[in-house]
């Protein structure tokens, strides 16, 4: 397998490059969730991380706060938040404003699915993937959208999905939610291009991470044999990404879904690559 970069490597953003802003990532305990909410802490955002268990948000605010250094504690706020109740979306988006006054950014990180034959999966446990993915993604975008963005006639929003670009045998619940919020995003990135709102989404392919962790290795060497790139990506790679596509460089970007896969979603059977 081929090298994976080291974090360094994704330090690439001009110092305060994000100075003033205030941002909302969900699923901000671990993984992706994590490492952007580092990244734009470091790029000087103050930054909202919301998830289920406190215990673990906070450990991932400690975490944060000895990577950066200096008042990086000073510029995380936790606060626990299950984004498929839209009574738990209002508090915490309320709670941010009440603290910070605004939302300018908000990355929907959040998500979780299971890996299962289509015919094994139960109507709820269907359900509960699409809720987890599609309809908490639009409770949170709805709630800061209304309560901050709308109002102040700015605002950037990345909404993070998956590789569904071809068919996602074992994973038909999170492909079909997927990709529903891969057409919201476009979806919103018009409708709301009124109130100067940019919307955009990545999708990033198989990356490390803790979720990966949980799969079968049989399935992750799949993974891996079917990469044009021969390794997965990393949590810094996707952030990077992220953070590029709410920071100035991207202001001409609305609608987009940038693929984070090393151009796995593009190769199929038909071509094969030496080694």
């Amino acid at each position: 397998m081929r090298e994976t970069p080291s974090p360094e490597s994704q330090r690439i953003f001009a110092p305060g490059i994000l100075d003033g802003d205030v941002a909302i990532v969900t699923g901000g305990g671990s993984g992706i969730g994590l490492a952007t909410a580092t990244e734009m802490v470091r790029a000087g955002a103050r930054v909202a991380i919301c998830g289920r268990t406190l215990d673990k948000l906070e450990a991932a605010r400690a975490e944060l706060a000895a990577s950066v250094g200096g008042d990086a504690a000073e510029r995380v706020h936790v606060g626990t938040c299950d984004i498929r109740e839209p009574d738990q979306v209002s508090a915490f988006v309320a709670g941010v404003i009440a603290r910070w006054e605004r939302v300018d950014v908000l990355v929907n990180n959040a998500g979780g699915q299971f890996p299962s034959p289509a015919q094994m999966i139960s109507p709820n446990g269907f359900l509960a993937v699409v809720k987890n993915n599609l309809v908490g993604t639009f409770h949170m975008t709805r709630e800061v959208a209304n309560a901050s963005m709308i109002p102040r006639q700015r605002g950037r929003i990345v909404n993070v999905t998956a590789n569904v670009y071809r068919g996602f045998p074992g994973m038909v619940h999170t492909g079909a939610a997927r990709a529903g919020v891969e057409n919201m995003t476009m979806s919103l990135a018009v409708e709301w291009s009124q109130f100067g709102i940019r919307v955009n989404a990545v999708a990033p392919g198989v990356i490390t991470s803790t979720g990966t962790k949980r799969y079968p290795p049989e399935l992750l060497a799949l993974a891996l044999k079917a990469s044009p790139a021969r390794r997965f990506g990393s949590i810094d790679e996707v952030a990077a990404a992220i953070v590029f596509l709410v920071s100035p460089a991207a202001q001409f970007i609305s609608g987009a879904t940038l693929r984070i896969d090393g151009g796995q979603s593009l190769w199929g059977d038909t071509w094969q690559l030496p080694g």
